[in-house]
């Protein structure tokens, strides 16, 4: 099974189709707020090297921004 974090903040429309693709697909996946967690926010920023939301990992692919393609095909390698 492969392991996805899904790094989103409130009020953020593509964090929410994400959210529900993720869902339609049966992913499991663990939602982590960096409005609310600091930490977070800084290992998005200086390791993941992404400024955005939705920020997805899959196992240790990365894809900053809103982009189902990109999702969809780590999803499926």
């Amino acid at each position: 099974m492969k392991k996805v974090t899904l790094y989103t903040q409130p009020e953020c429309p593509p964090c929410e189709v994400v959210k529900m693709y993720l869902k339609e697909h049966n992913v499991e996946y663990k939602e982590i707020n960096i409005k609310e967690d600091e930490q977070a926010r800084d290992y998005l920023v200086k390791e993941l090297k992404s400024y955005s939301t939705p920020t997805i990992t899959v196992d240790s692919v990365v894809i900053s921004g809103f982009n189902l393609e990109a999702l969809t095909e780590a999803l499926n390698k």
